[in-house]
């Protein structure tokens, strides 16, 4: 009898801890084919890279990493998505989806602050058009007198006997313009001399031209707070120029990629750039026998050159994309500047009343290399033109392989060359 109650606690210790083992093995025992499909899935992945290497191929294939990346970038996407503690928004520019788009910042400007102060109170006045000049040390002179333009006229007081010649300075580029000058032969400190240079942003790299630095350091992103975008050599005389005198014709008569005509008896190259006395701006012209296959195309139309060419916001966002690393003289840009804007012989044009001369200072050709006795500018001229048939096969491949994948045939365009 006295055994009795002994037992009966041994009975439910027994179901107690019975119950308790039984629990755990049932909370466990799901996990057990998971585990074993897991390592299966991992054996077969391992396998197949093995069977890879064990044909001859070091590494998979382009399609496969390709592939690999897009199935990763799309789980991470969705992890985000499914996850509203964590910030995705794929409309933010790429890189920068994990961003609340409050604080995204996806355009930039050249325009200088100070260091010290409250941020919103760093700019007086915000420019609207920016204007950058490739230059060497030597032409500085050019450059000042492009920048701070000396305007002569005559003065006629009361007393009809006696007439003043005056002369005035002014800013050429006022204060609605940046200026940014690229320095091609490393003496960018020196400029300092110029009251209007303290203002300018200055980028110096030795020896390399203004398409080099246009495609590295004006991105479309960057200069997005400008209308209009002046990208010119140094060797321009501007006496006859007035730069927003000529930014209200180009807006008067619609034109996205322009220029100013350039004074008939000097440094002409195509009939379309020459300047016209009897208009404000030509957007047509004639050329040579044979040079135009179409009258609405360059060179007789949609045409300017790459020496003083200006560009709409939205055009150079196009013809950025356009210009290529390693081409960097931009032969063969002005035949197809035509593709960024539509019409092109509509909005590409010419402006007669604002004229400049092109001076022909080889300033830069001169940085070239000396060959088996030639002139520095002769190699450099080579080069030239051999980056004028390379961009022109480019832009043809590209464009055939373009219509290829959308199985259609491509227009038949035959452009001067």
């Amino acid at each position: 009898m006295v055994n009795k109650p002994n037992e009966t606690m041994r009975v439910i210790i027994t179901v107690f801890v019975g119950f308790i083992f039984g629990f755990f093995i049932g909370k466990s025992f799901p996990i057990l084919p998971l585990m074993k499909l897991n390592m299966k899935s991992a054996f077969v992945h391992d396998s197949s890279i093995v069977g890879n290497k064990s044909t001859g191929g070091s590494t998979q294939s382009t399609n496969d990493i390709s592939s690999s990346k897009n199935n990763t970038s799309y789980s991470t996407e969705n992890q985000n998505m499914n996850d509203s503690s964590k910030i995705w928004v794929p409309s933010n520019p790429k890189g920068a989806e994990r961003l609340p788009p409050g604080i995204v910042a996806s355009e930039s400007d050249f325009y200088l602050r100070r260091l010290w102060g409250k941020p919103n109170e760093d700019l007086t006045s915000k420019p609207i058009y920016l204007v950058t000049f490739t230059v060497g040390y030597d032409q500085r002179h050019n450059i000042d007198a492009a920048v701070k333009k000396v305007n002569k006229y005559s003065c006629i007081p009361s007393q009809p006997t006696l007439s003043l010649s005056l002369s005035m300075f002014f800013l050429q580029f006022s204060e609605n313009f940046t200026i940014v000058l690229f320095h091609y032969d490393g003496r960018a400190s020196e400029w300092d001399e110029f009251e209007w240079s303290k203002r300018a942003i200055h980028v110096s790299a030795k020896k390399q031209t203004k398409w080099w630095f246009a495609k590295r350091f004006l991105h479309p992103d960057i200069v997005a707070p400008y209308d209009f975008i002046f990208i010119w050599d140094e060797d321009l005389g501007v006496e006859h120029f007035v730069a927003e005198e000529y930014i209200k014709l180009v807006k008067k008569h619609g034109l996205e990629i322009s220029q100013p005509g350039l004074e008939p008896n000097r440094g002409l190259t195509w009939q379309m750039t020459k300047r016209r006395g009897d208009c404000e701006v030509h957007k047509q012209t004639e050329e040579k026998p044979g040079w135009c296959s179409d009258p609405r195309l360059p060179p007789c139309a949609a045409f300017v050159e790459i020496m003083a060419p200006v560009f709409s916001r939205e055009a150079w966002r196009c013809v950025w994309h356009m210009i290529q690393n390693d081409l960097v003289h931009g032969w063969g840009l002005d035949f197809a500047l035509q593709k960024c804007v539509e019409p092109a012989y509509e909005k590409i044009g010419v402006v007669d009343a604002q004229w400049i001369v092109h001076q022909s200072v080889p300033s830069l050709g001169n940085q070239g290399q000396l060959d088996n006795g030639k002139a520095p500018w002769h190699g450099v001229r080579e080069r030239c033109r051999q980056e004028w048939k390379m961009f022109q096969t480019r832009m043809a491949d590209a464009e055939k392989s373009y219509y290829k994948a959308m199985g259609i045939d491509p227009p038949n365009f035959t452009d001067h060359h």
